[in-house]
């Protein structure tokens, strides 16, 4: 796992891309050099996003590549222990099957999360919320079985979106959603909460106030 970064606000940002630009490939044990690279701008990206309650659109020089995310996870097998890794296999397990805008959607819930004072300040700890108890938030997380993709084609679609997500280059379709279902199920909490958008398989909410 990347050495731990010092959160960075948004006023930051030029300092913000020297950092980027200047990241060694040595702080990554075991991983290529472009892996290396990737997990810290994500590291970066994930941490802007979290102090800001959002992500802008950022310069390309600190942009995450479709080579740099391929090279953190390229057959879905990577330990989920860094922001990639975790955000994509989220989108993965959640919507696979379903149009693109699904999976995009799944994402925009995982970031409002990390934008949001209600929840981990990482998307690992997103992702990962409750399976100290047994209570997740995701419920792929904690199910039993295996977390690794399969299917290669949808895994390469949910690195990208997970790519545009953390480079705030991702529309937030769902309008500020902080939870989702799918249609098949009505969770008892759904009718105390503020309907924001309906696709095709989800319903999406988010708290009122």
């Amino acid at each position: 796992m990347p050495t731990p970064l010092p959160r960075l606000l948004p006023a930051s940002l030029a300092g913000l891309i020297a950092l980027a630009l200047s990241l060694s490939p040595a702080l990554a044990d075991n991983t290529s050099p472009g892996a290396a690279v990737a997990m810290q701008k994500a590291e970066i990206l994930e941490s802007r996003a979290s102090d800001a309650g959002g992500v802008q659109p950022l310069p390309s020089g600190v942009r995450l590549s479709r080579d740099g995310v391929r090279a953190v996870d390229p057959r879905g097998q990577a330990p989920l222990n860094d922001a990639v890794s975790c955000l994509a296999r989220s989108i993965y397990w959640e919507a696979k099957g379903t149009p693109r805008g699904e999976m995009e959607a799944v994402a925009n819930v995982v970031m409002n999360r990390l934008g949001s004072s209600r929840f981990p300040s990482t998307l690992c700890g997103v992702v990962q919320e409750g399976s100290e108890t047994g209570r997740c938030q995701f419920s792929w997380w904690c199910d039993g079985r295996p977390d690794e993709a399969h299917e290669m084609a949808e895994y390469a679609t949910a690195r990208e979106i997970a790519r545009l997500a953390l480079n705030g280059q991702l529309a937030d379709r769902t309008r500020g959603a902080l939870f989702f279902h799918h249609k098949s199920i009505t969770p008892s909490w759904a009718s105390s909460f503020i309907h924001t958008m309906q696709s095709r398989e989800f319903d999406f909410y988010r708290p009122p106030g």
